[in-house]
């Protein structure tokens, strides 16, 4: 005979099941995957970075001014060197603009869910100002990285290497020199980040919600690279114009500009608004395949990473 107890127990509804809330990632971890991640989009992208960077700085009229007019001229009197010419100020600098990229990106969600702590999953906007704020601490890197680069891709011969190239620089303006166009990195990679960042987000989304997944962890690495592509396009779709500006002022020679509103104002006089999309088409070529290399490399290397949380 079963007692009133254990009868009540057997038809009792069984308890609501309580989802347990995710552990929050190591931020070491964040930041490592990130460093992989950034070593992946260089390795991918370089060679059609410098062609963007050499059409932007083109004299107007110049020949060979198209994306493969630019590319075969460079490669043949180049070779496949000339096409990674520059590679070292990004290669060096890449692990931690990216890792402080997606570390800044992380502690941007952090921040608001300290501001917002009744909320359980961030929206989509909150991810996106997450990653416009990963752009501030990252722009201390980027900004001496870019101007190396954007002067040793537009100069042959002159200088022996990154670090030459930075003494170089460094003798003809001191450290002031070495950071000009941060402000313009500034204006390019905050809108950037915001596209980069939401595209990602909004993409890895749309293909659980298509796929009728539950956790993007069980995305395939088709899905994945896919997202990282779309996120890298429209990160360039918003930051070509300032990028423009950003790299003719950094690979100009001393005293050519008093500062980026007179790099603007030459432009649209010399050139016309349509000098501020210079270069987007080997952006968007080198978009996809560099962006996708990136976020799958800083997802496999997260998983990896897995046991540092």
């Amino acid at each position: 005979m079963t007692s009133a107890g254990e009868y009540t127990d057997a038809f009792e509804p069984p308890a609501p099941e309580v989802k347990k809330e995710k552990r929050s990632e190591s931020a070491l971890k964040i930041f490592l995957s990130g460093g992989i991640g950034g070593i992946c989009v260089v390795l991918v992208g370089h060679p059609l970075d410098l062609i963007k960077v050499r059409m932007q700085t083109a004299a107007v009229g110049a020949k060979n001014a198209s994306v493969l007019g630019m590319f075969a001229n460079t490669f043949a009197k180049e070779g496949i060197p000339g096409l990674y010419r520059g590679v070292s100020a990004p290669l060096l600098a890449v692990t931690p603009i990216f890792a402080i990229s997606f570390w800044g990106y992380d502690m941007g969600q952090r921040l608001i869910r300290w501001a917002k702590p009744d909320v359980r999953e961030l929206s989509l906007a909150d991810k996106c100002w997450a990653g416009g704020f990963s752009a501030i601490p990252t722009t201390a890197v980027v900004a001496p990285s870019e101007r190396i680069k954007c002067v040793m891709q537009t100069t042959t011969g002159k200088y022996n290497g990154m670090f030459d190239c930075a003494a170089g620089i460094y003798r003809e303006g001191g450290v002031r020199s070495l950071f000009r166009g941060t402000f313009a990195t500034l204006l390019r990679d905050v809108p950037g980040s915001i596209a980069w960042f939401g595209m990602y987000e909004y993409a890895k989304l749309e293909m659980m919600r298509l796929q009728g997944y539950e956790d993007t962890s069980q995305l395939s690495p088709i899905a994945v690279l896919t997202s990282g592509g779309l996120a890298g396009m429209a990160c360039w779709m918003v930051a070509i114009p300032p990028d423009v500006l950003k790299s003719r002022y950094q690979a100009a020679p001393e005293g050519t500009y008093t500062g980026i509103m007179d790099v603007y104002t030459k432009l649209m006089k010399e050139e016309g608004p349509g000098a501020l999309f210079k270069g987007i088409r080997p952006a968007l070529i080198r978009a996809f395949p560099a962006n996708a290399a990136c976020f799958f490399g800083m997802e496999v290397s997260r998983k990896f990473l897995g046991f540092m949380d």
